[in-house]
């Protein structure tokens, strides 16, 4: 394509073909239309994530102050004037840079006609100046409270990221360089894509994100070799099979979170940070969460932290022969972690038998919960209850949904964009094939949770919640801790997650590691990405500490191996799992269970 691409011939053919297909595109919508239904006994809201009284004050606070509306509508219409020259002075071929250009890493418009093309460049400059002055009004709002700023930003982010040009085939150069190169087969493939996805998402709209058929749980994801030595009605404990002679003594229990499936940490034997460690000469347990069902309608919090890390530890020693082992949860398992080793500091009153513990991108203090904190407030809490309550669980799709929207460019209009635009097959990624092996929650454990944590956060307060009728008080965690955070972490933002290191009293050692919640954590030293960064100082401010930190090249697991490794007592003969004993062999049928 040339620079003049819009005003050629070939966006005139493209125009042609969009047209001549309109039929097709139309037969197949007619379809979706008639054959889509809503799901039924649904409690449908006019007003499901609760903005409309955020948006009544916010217009409150404009209509009582119009001068500062008045005064951005004078610096969008100087910026339009400023936009206008700059363009016709491109229309006439004169080189002149963007006045207002896009962000350098935005993935939307890397395709070059964005910059060289001169519509295609005014449509780029005007949506960002457009999205300037809706967020610049919303910055301007002073009396909102807290809680309602954050949430009428968030949302108007969204709004601002919905109407991108990027998301419309007509003003999508990709798109259009599609329609000719198919002659306009993208765009009845996608539509064919869009049905299919309608077709098994029950009424709500759930893009497939991954190449499904490229991956199976126990095949070429979660195999390494092991066996389930341990089952009770929430989990499965997986004993890994060594593959060193000699192994640490004390064995080490990972406990992923139950919101989405362990075998994040067990991918392909390229990243899979079990296989690593068991590699490393570690005894590696790891907890295999129940995919609920209306049957566990009645488990509680206390049902997890008993049945979970307790009734795993217990197991583990007597498997081991050990009076000790490690423990590490990732994210809510680092919640629960924090929890069981308070709940047995109060039971035991003496040494407990946990050794130490790892915290990866796990939250006790929810004071600082980024954006997840907009779906909690009363008012959301008790629609989802009420949702809740009807199959005694929360629908996996409804919290991968809320993720999604946290990171919607990446999570939501990429695959719009490539599976009903561009009319492609989403690649076969094996994180993304996790992510969407979503699972239900317990509707009496997930109300606790919101409730005790996110929306009052007690449990960063001594004595602030109970579980089997005994107080937690996480300042009574005095043993070696070891935290990690990712810097770009959209569920756990890292400085919540370092609140951490001002309430527990033992020695702690505080990593941030590159990249987000997954691509952060699951960072084989093997593939030679991202950083972390150390600073032995746990000052209050967390923006101090990273200021002061040092800045490592390569996987924080190669640290933590270090820490670990310190912490694991000396060689022993390696302990295979018993096969006459063991129920079933890795990855076991609690995570072969889907929610479809």
């Amino acid at each position: 394509m040339t620079n003049d691409f819009p005003k050629n011939q070939a966006f005139n053919e493209a125009l042609d073909i969009m047209i001549s297909n309109t039929a097709d595109y139309f037969s197949t919508c007619s379809k979706i239309i008639a054959e889509t239904k809503l799901p039924e006994n649904e409690n449908m809201s006019f007003d499901p994530f609760n903005i409309s009284g955020t948006l009544f004050k916010a217009y409150q606070e404009i209509l009582s102050d119009p001068q500062k509306a008045v005064d951005l509508n004078i610096d969008l219409a100087n910026n339009y004037t400023q936009l206008w020259g700059n363009i016709t002075q491109r229309f006439f071929g004169e080189q002149v840079e963007s006045l207002f250009s896009a962000d350098s890493k935005d993935k939307r418009f890397q395709d070059a006609q964005w910059n060289e093309n001169p519509i295609f460049d005014f449509i780029k400059q005007s949506y960002h100046l457009n999205a300037k002055w809706v967020m610049n009004i919303v910055k301007e709002l002073e009396t909102l409270p807290k809680k309602d700023a954050h949430k009428l930003t968030f949302y108007t982010q969204l709004m601002i990221d919905a109407l991108a040009p990027t998301n419309f085939a007509i003003t999508n150069p990709e798109v259009l360089k599609e329609v000719v190169a198919t002659h306009g087969a993208n765009l009845v493939k996608g539509m064919e894509n869009l049905y299919a996805d309608l077709s098994k998402s029950n009424g709500k709209l759930r893009i497939t994100t991954s190449n499904n058929t490229a991956f199976s749980v126990g095949q070429n994801l979660a195999i390494t070799e092991g066996k389930v030595v341990y089952q009770n009605d929430l989990m499965q404990l997986i004993q890994y099979s060594p593959s060193t002679d000699q192994v640490h003594e004390i064995p080490m229990i990972i406990m992923p979170a139950w919101i989405n499936k362990y075998y994040i940490l067990d991918l392909q034997p390229k990243n899979s940070l079990v296989k690593w460690l068991v590699n490393k000469g570690y005894t590696v347990f790891m907890i295999s969460w129940v995919n609920p069902t209306h049957a566990h309608k009645e488990k509680t919090f206390d049902s997890y932290m008993l049945e979970g890390p307790i009734a795993a530890m217990n197991e583990v020693m007597k498997i081991c022969n050990v009076k000790k082992v490690n423990f590490a949860g990732y994210c809510l398992g680092g919640t629960l972690l924090a929890c069981a080793i308070s709940y047995l500091k109060r039971k035991t009153k003496s040494e407990i038998a946990i050794n130490s513990a790892t915290f990866l991108t796990s939250l006790v203090d929810f004071e600082d919960a980024g954006d997840l904190s907009v779906f909690i407030d009363e008012e959301q809490i008790k629609m989802l209850e009420n949702r809740m309550s009807e199959n005694g669980y929360l629908e996996g799709h409804d919290m991968a949904q809320t993720f999604s929207m946290i990171r919607s460019n990446d999570m939501i209009w990429s695959f719009y964009i490539n599976n009903y635009l561009m009319g492609k097959d989403p690649f076969p990624f094996d994180i993304l094939y996790w992510n969407s092996d979503s699972t239900r929650l317990p509707a009496k454990m997930h109300s606790f949770y919101l409730r005790n944590m996110y929306q009052r956060n007690l449990l960063a307060q001594p004595d602030g919640v109970s579980l089997d009728n005994t107080p937690i008080d996480l300042t009574k965690n005095d043993l070696p801790t070891y935290m990690l955070a990712t810097i770009q972490d959209h569920i756990v933002p890292w400085q919540g997650a370092y609140r951490s290191t001002q309430i527990y009293s033992g020695k702690t050692r505080f990593v941030l590691s590159g990249s987000g919640h997954v691509a952060g954590v699951v960072n084989h030293p093997d593939s030679n990405k991202y950083n972390y960064w150390v600073n032995e100082k746990l000052q209050k401010d967390p923006d101090k500490w990273l200021s002061e930190a040092s800045n490592n090249t390569g996987s924080w697991w190669v640290d933590w191996e270090k820490w670990c490794n310190s912490l694991s007592g000396a060689m022993v003969n390696a302990r295979k799992p018993d096969a006459k004993s063991a129920l079933e062999n890795a990855p076991g049928s609690f995570v072969a269970s889907k929610l479809d």
